[in-house]
């Protein structure tokens, strides 16, 4: 968390995917309630900031693709939710990969972000080759008069160290208990409702196809109960993002957080992840069926908090005994959704 100038960002514009300027993206909560635009010149105090990198390091250096927990669009909600009020995303080249730690610091968090004050991890790493650590950071900032919170790292209660890695392996075996305990909150797969076959319709369990953004990470393949967030305004009360590092644009980018109480629903479902083996599916899928409700959700983004992992995707022999089993999921559903929480 970094508390920074406006001003200097202002005064940057976000970075062109067809562009080679070096300045980092902005995405800031204004006055209109829009997640995307830069702070007001009206307004020259220093900014609850996030600072992170476009893409992740990682990605950049092995030159693959990496799954994320919280996407870009998904990550600017939660932040506004949090009272952030501003994303500063760093595009990772080699050019600031190259960056000495010093450099890091006087260039990016001085002369570009203007930071007054700073918090990192304990285990923070930053500079050409990793080279600088969260205690350098600290010295190296208090030079410019800012000062540098580290932050303690965190285990959860049986003892497992809280990380992304640790999150990715819990969610990838199907344990949501041990995968929300190090979250602090249900996992959430957040997209927009697309056409699909509408195979569920003729076997009487219809169901929405929702399309994630291309980098969000996928827990184990199979069937979850789940609770879905709605938001019942229309397409053309709500905005959107463009995610500047993929072509997925995320509707509604707001309908899940500061909406009143009649602008949404919370319903319960059943949930499919993975590739639909009974009817040769190829690629990944999301589908969700909703327990007792019918509607259009066209074009609606959906929040879908896994409750609890069913079972493993599996092929059957036929599609009556899909239903059969479908039935059964949904009963079981019910029945783990209605427990208090």
């Amino acid at each position: 968390m970094v508390s920074a100038s406006g001003q200097n960002l202002r005064s940057n514009p976000g970075k062109d995917q067809n562009s080679e300027s070096k300045h980092p993206a902005t995405y800031n909560d204004s006055a209109s309630n829009s997640l995307s635009g830069l702070i007001s010149d009206a307004d020259d105090r220093p900014y609850s900031t996030v600072v992170t990198f476009d893409p992740h390091p990682q990605e950049f250096f092995t030159g693959q693709p990496k799954k994320l927990l919280t996407p870009l669009a998904e990550k600017v909600e939660l932040l506004t939710a949090m009272g952030v009020e501003q994303l500063v995303l760093l595009p990772f080249d080699r050019e600031l990969a190259s960056l000495t730690a010093s450099e890091f610091v006087e260039e990016i968090l001085v002369r570009q972000l203007q930071a007054s004050r700073i918090s990192v991890g304990m285990d923070f790493r930053f500079g050409r080759g990793r080279a600088g650590t969260a205690v350098d950071l600290q010295s190296i900032a208090s030079s410019y008069g800012i000062d540098v919170t580290l932050a303690p790292l965190y285990s959860c209660g049986e003892g497992d160290r809280i990380s992304s890695s640790a999150i990715r392996e819990a969610l990838a075996s199907g344990d949501l208990r041990k995968a929300h305990q190090l979250l602090g909150r249900p996992y959430s797969l957040v997209g927009t409702v697309v056409g699909g076959q509408r195979l569920g319709r003729t076997i009487g369990f219809p169901t929405a196809n929702i399309e994630l953004p291309p980098e969000k990470f996928l827990p184990r393949f199979g069937v979850y109960a789940v609770q879905v967030l709605v938001s019942m305004l229309s397409n053309s009360e709500a905005g959107e993002i463009k995610d500047p590092s993929s072509s997925y644009e995320w509707k509604n980018p707001q309908s899940l957080i500061d909406r009143k109480a009649s602008d949404l629903s919370i319903l319960s479902g059943v949930m499919n992840v993975g590739c639909r083996p009974t009817v040769d599916g190829q690629q990944p899928t999301i589908e969700i069926h909703l327990l007792d409700w019918s509607g259009d959700l066209y074009g609606q983004t959906l929040s879908a908090s896994l409750v609890e992992y069913l079972r493993p995707e599996q092929k059957f022999a036929s599609l009556d005994a899909l239903k059969t089993q479908i039935q059964a999921d949904c009963d079981v559903a019910r029945k783990v959704l209605s427990k208090p929480t």
